[in-house]
């Protein structure tokens, strides 16, 4: 019989575990205790440690990739370097340069500033007096000066802007001041 009351009775401990089919305020707070159970922070993932730092060390200066210049002057002014330019020009056009004196009257006479860099590169060329009454000749010049480069490289001065006379025949043929074999009177 025990049973049987046991059944119809439960024991106080049992009916605070399951709530009772008839009050809606323990499905309540059975639905509420579910909600908040849902709402609770997660469980952080372990804490793993980072990796080591790795010290690279600083990489070299940058070696310049460029090749050295093939040639070099050793002007320390202008005017020293003036020479080494003409006779660079010379070079490159052997079959161009008036031999011997110049004829008395010139076709153009121009005077031209040539600004090398470091390397020998011309940068710039500059008319100081323009024989712009014959401007194909001018163009020739400066044709003539860009097709000459690379100049030898300044490298005690790290660039030069240097100056000469161009002595042109109306032949076509030049000279440069800087090596001119001089003017014939008559």
């Amino acid at each position: 019989m025990r049973d049987i009351q046991t059944a119809l009775h439960p024991a106080p401990q049992a009916q605070a575990l399951a709530p009772d089919s008839r009050s809606p305020w323990a499905w309540l707070g059975l639905l509420m205790a579910g909600l908040l159970a849902s709402c609770a922070a997660p469980v952080p993932p372990p804490v793993v440690a980072p990796p080591p730092l790795v010290v690279v060390p600083a990489p070299p200066p940058p070696v310049s990739t460029l090749p050295a210049p093939d040639l070099i002057s050793q002007a320390g002014s202008p005017l020293e370097y003036r020479k080494d330019g003409a006779r660079h020009i010379y070079e490159r056009n052997t079959t161009r340069i008036y031999k011997g004196q110049l004829p008395p009257l010139m076709h153009a006479v121009g005077v031209l500033q040539v600004e090398v860099d470091g390397r020998g590169n011309v940068r710039n060329v500059n008319w100081m007096r323009a024989p712009s009454h014959v401007p194909d000749v001018m163009r020739e010049i400066e044709r003539t000066v860009r097709a000459a480069a690379p100049f030898p490289a300044p490298v005690r001065m790290g660039g030069v802007t240097y100056t000469d006379v161009w002595l042109w025949d109306k032949s076509g043929n030049f000279q440069l001041d800087t090596l001119t074999e001089g003017q014939r009177s008559k």
